[in-house]
């Protein structure tokens, strides 16, 4: 079995290569890539793998980018340490995660799972088989978060997500925005956010503005098929969805 690792922190893509390796003289890796970039790149160029083992936090985003980007050729096992990532783990082909340190015996058992899964549908195993990501789905609970720490004069305030009209991001910098017009820094990055704040209340409008329902007045038509989103309280820019992302809007309204 071929095996790519995706993973930033050399010393653990060492040691887990070492551990994969002594799982299996079958099992071998076929390459190490420390980056979104690089392992889109790698994806692009090299021969297929049969299994990815990622991490999630990379030095230039979060691994999810890589899938978005190029189709996953096989399941992914994901290596975390982190445990709010799982619902989007599975929606990007994973069919395990494993929380860091990882422990040999569970990534054995992934191992297992996979072997299990290529067996039973008689060879390479290209996508998750029809309804297991909806089970997958069912048995994974989610931790959305329902407060947050924000700063302000050097103060670090807890603030509830129901009070987040949105937040804002520009030039690298993130500021929640309350309903009553209050305005806090935020210290986590879009990406991050979009996987704590439940989705049934927020909704990833664009790369600068993630929305709370409660606070989207109404949506209007703009050119070429976009939408202008307002809110209750006054935005830095407007709010412009695209065409690909109008429809998901719509469908979030109307929910």
């Amino acid at each position: 079995m071929n095996i790519l690792i995706i993973e930033d922190e050399t010393k653990t893509a060492k040691a887990l290569k070492a551990m994969i390796e002594r799982l299996g003289d079958d099992l071998h890796v076929t390459g190490i890539v420390p980056s979104v970039k690089a392992a889109i790149q790698w994806l692009g160029n090299q021969s297929t793998p049969e299994l990815i083992l990622s991490d999630i936090q990379l030095s230039d985003g979060l691994s999810f980018e890589i899938f978005r980007t190029v189709q996953p050729p096989c399941p992914v096992i994901f290596c975390t340490a982190y445990d709010q990532y799982a619902i989007q783990a599975f929606e990007a082909n994973g069919i395990d995660y494993l929380l860091k340190p990882i422990d040999e015996d569970k990534l054995a058992r992934g191992l297992r799972k996979y072997e299990q899964m290529r067996q039973l549908m008689g060879g390479r195993v290209q996508t998750i088989p029809p309804g297991l990501e909806t089970l997958l789905k069912q048995l994974v609970h989610p931790a959305y978060k329902s407060s947050l720490l924000v700063f302000k004069n050097e103060k670090i305030i807890p603030i509830s997500t129901k009070d987040i009209a949105f937040v804002y991001s520009v030039g690298g910098i993130v500021h929640a925005y309350t309903q009553r017009g209050e305005t806090y820094l935020i210290q986590e990055v879009l990406d991050e956010l979009e996987s704590i704040l439940d989705p049934s209340l927020f909704f990833r409008a664009n790369r600068q503005f993630i929305i709370n329902r409660a606070a989207v007045q109404m949506a209007e038509h703009f050119f070429n098929r976009r939408l202008i989103v307002k809110l209750s309280v006054e935005t830095p820019e407007r709010i412009v969805v695209s065409k690909v992302k109008a429809s998901d809007l719509l469908a979030w309204l109307a929910s």
